[in-house]
Parts: C-alpha cells; structure tokens; sequence
C-alpha cells in the first residue's frame, strides 16, 4: 500500500506535506541549495533519507546484525556469498556487503554534515529554527557513529563534511573518543528538539532513548536506567496489546522508525521470505532460536510464519512494494535497558523484575519470580533474543556482555566480535591511522 507521508509543521514556518512531493537534497553546491526554508527541509530530508540506503536500514545493516548471532541463518540453498561469510562469522576484509554498510554509513554522516555546516550561516532562520534543524542532524550523526563503532570498533569520527560523500580519509580513533562525540551530539539534540509526536522526525524522546542504548552498551547503568526511565515516564509511548500492531507504521510503541515507501523501499521481507514464498530466502530463522520460544508466547505468531514446516521470518512482510517502516526505538526496549540497568546496579532488584515481567506478561507468559540478580539479567537477556529479534540487536548484545563466544558456535575468539574494515577503505585511506582490526 502506498504510503503518504504528512511532516508536522517544521520549525513553525512549513506546512504539512508530502515528502515523496520534496526531493532531497544530499550534496548540491552551498550557494545553490539553500536560499528559502523551503530548501532546508529538503536538506534535513536528504538526511533521513540516507538511512534508507539498500545497505543501511534497507536491508544489510539490519540483517547482519542478527545473520553474525544464534538466531538467524543463512540457509542451503541461498545464494549470496557475502551473507555466507556473515553466517560463519568468517568474513573477510573484500565482503562487498561489509564494504556496503560502512559506506552506507559515513555517506550519511557526510549528508548530515554538510547540512549542520551551512544552518548556521542563514540569515533567514531564527536561532530557534536553526536549533531545532540542528538537533535533528547531531541526532542522525549520532546514530550513524554509534552503528558504526558497534560493528567496527575504533572509527574516524567525521564532524566535517566532505565533497565526495565516500571521502573519510581520516585515522581511526579509540571508541571511548567514538562515544564522547556520540554522546555530545546527542546531548545537543536532547537540548535542541521538541517532545515531538513524529516516529518518522528526531524528537527529545528520540534523543533520550537513543542515549539510554548508549549508556547501556558503555556499562554506565546509573545513566542508562535514568534516560529509559525519562521516555518512559513521558508517557508518550504505549505498550501495545497486540505485538502485531507494534510493527504497523507509526505504531504507538515507536520511538522512532525509517520511513519506507514503493518510491523508497526496503528490501527487508524479499531477503526473509523463503523462495516458496516468492521471497529470496536469503536468511532464515535458526531451528534452534524458533523452538526455544515457550509454546504459549503470543509473540510467535507475529515473529514467526511456517512454510510446509520450516519457519520463516514474517516480522516484515512487505514483499510487493517494500513499505515496511523498519523501527530503530521503541518502548519495549527502554522497559529492558531499565530492568538490565536496575539488575547491574542492584539497588532495587523488585523493580528490574517488574519491567522485565511487564514485557513477558504482554506477551502472555508468567513473570519471573527470583530476585537473584544473576537470575535477572539472564532473563533479560533471554527476553531481549525473544523481543528484539530481527530488529537488530542481538549481536550487538552478545559482544557487549562478551557472550558471543560462548553462545555462536562458530565465534571463536574475540577478534570475531568485530568486522573487518573494508579492504578498499585501506587501499583508498592514506592516512597512516588507518589501520586493519586484529586478525583480519
């Protein structure tokens, strides 16, 4: 079905409209592309729209993040070399896949970059207005470093924008130096925006839940259970009854989701459906992950579809058009960075069990009853696989708890836990800090 977009007013000066009617706009000359208000909307829009690039949200970024981890496979009879590689954890520094996602990424922060240059230059703009377009753009600078570094590790952190979108030439930095830039750019943004009502537009709860994944993954527990407490607490968000409703777009449980549409679409379900399905089946749920759902999760129905006896994906099930809005935040995982949080701290383990529980009882199953805090976190983990799949996370997961190792078979050492910079990064980058990750 085709979607029509309606953009809430923008810095009070534009009125709703269509974005498929606004063409973005990601590296046209400074003098020519920003004269009216008109063409920084399209700007910002130009950036939003890098995330929907065929090896971001599109398709590689989101499907190798679970392809590297014990639930999904690539099945016999796929065909993509690259995803292979992805499978067996064996992947070499040529992956054209690999070599897509980093891509991907630093052309998007380019985008952004470029924009943040030029904002504060318009005469034409308020400072309100140019703070607000500000905070959208270090939020979207901030997500692309920290998918980034999680796949990665060390990274150039680029802050200035480049002529040529795939230009980094730039040293790799330490990732404690990553996550100052991401966390300044998000604490701008927090600063700058709205509350906002948009899953599709960066907004202050966007920020804040993006910090709260943040601090997770950085083991600041204090910080982490106070952000997810904050997104939580401005009851803005709703956790739905149904799981299935929550993939709908603009879902009352979104934080904040990429906007797909036929003219900007996905490849997400093509790749999950199996081939009796008219889908590529290019990835499939591990056998194993599947049964390990208790039978009486609500979840599975919505997760899983079957095909003769083999499970698939139907998570995203927008093969035709490709429409699925693919969701980055949502509200279900502040419950679980709350509970993780609470458990590490140990200062209130009723609490962690309680947002733990209220995620297993929306999806019909009993709470968990030990205040071990052991017990705890490894049902959060737990809860997380089951909640979170194909979303993204689960790698990401495993390497942060320094799990992988023990859980993915083929993981064998922690050199693993990182990709591989891509071999035509290090034929292209002359600088003398750009270096190979170990092993590779």
């Amino acid at each position: 079905m085709r979607k029509i977009l309606f953009i809430t007013i923008f810095f009070g000066f534009l009125n709703s409209c269509n974005v498929l009617d606004v063409e973005p706009t990601n590296s046209i000359p400074e003098s020519l592309a920003y004269k009216t208000k008109s063409d920084v909307q399209r700007g910002i829009l130009g950036a939003y729209n890098s995330l929907q690039a065929l090896n971001y949200y599109g398709l590689t970024y989101l499907t190798f993040s679970d392809l590297l981890s014990d639930n999904l496979i690539n099945p016999p009879n796929a065909t993509a070399a690259s995803y292979r590689e992805v499978d067996n954890n064996a992947v070499l520094p040529e992956n054209t896949s690999v070599e897509g996602i980093w891509n991907a990424a630093y052309d998007a922060i380019n985008v952004a970059n470029n924009v943040i240059a030029v904002i504060p230059k318009l005469d034409f703009l308020t400072q309100d207005e140019k703070n607000q377009a500000l905070g959208e753009l270090y939020f979207l600078r901030a997500l692309h470093h920290f998918n980034l570094v999680n796949y990665f590790g060390d990274i150039p952190v680029k802050t200035e924008p480049t002529i040529g979108l795939t230009q980094v030439d730039a040293a790799r930095v330490p990732v404690q130096d990553v996550y100052k830039q991401i966390v300044s750019d998000l604490t701008e943004a927090e600063k700058f925006l709205p509350e906002g009502s948009s899953t599709i537009r960066a907004n202050r709860n966007a920020a804040s839940a993006l910090l709260a994944r943040v601090y997770l993954y950085q083991t600041d527990y204090s910080r982490a259970e106070a952000y997810a407490s904050k997104v939580i607490d401005s009851k803005r968000y709703t956790l739905l009854n149904n799981y299935g409703e929550i993939f709908k777009d603009y879902s009352g449980e979104s934080i904040f989701e990429v906007d797909f549409t036929p003219l900007d679409r996905n490849r997400v379900a093509q790749y999950f459906y199996p081939l009796t399905l008219n889908g590529r089946g290019e990835v499939a749920p591990a056998l194993t992950f599947y049964q390990s759902y208790e039978p009486d999760d609500k979840r599975l129905i919505d997760i899983f579809g079957l095909s003769g006896t083999q499970p698939f994906v139907k998570k995203y099930s927008d093969q035709a058009t490709g429409g699925d809005n693919i969701k980055v935040l949502r509200l279900a995982e502040m419950y679980l960075i709350r509970a993780e949080a609470r458990a590490n701290l140990s200062i209130d383990l009723h609490a962690a069990l309680s947002d733990l529980n209220t995620i297993r009882e929306r999806a019909g199953l009993k709470g968990i009853q030990s205040l071990n805090k052991d017990d705890i976190l490894s049902a959060v983990e737990k809860e997380r696989g089951f909640e979170l799949a194909y979303e993204g996370h689960r790698w990401f997961d495993l390497v942060r708890t320094n799990r992988a190792i023990q859980v993915v078979p083929t993981v064998k050492n922690v050199h693993q836990y990182l990709l591989p910079v891509p071999q035509s990064e290090l034929d292209t980058n002359k600088n003398p800090g750009m270096l190979q990750n170990p092993s590779y």
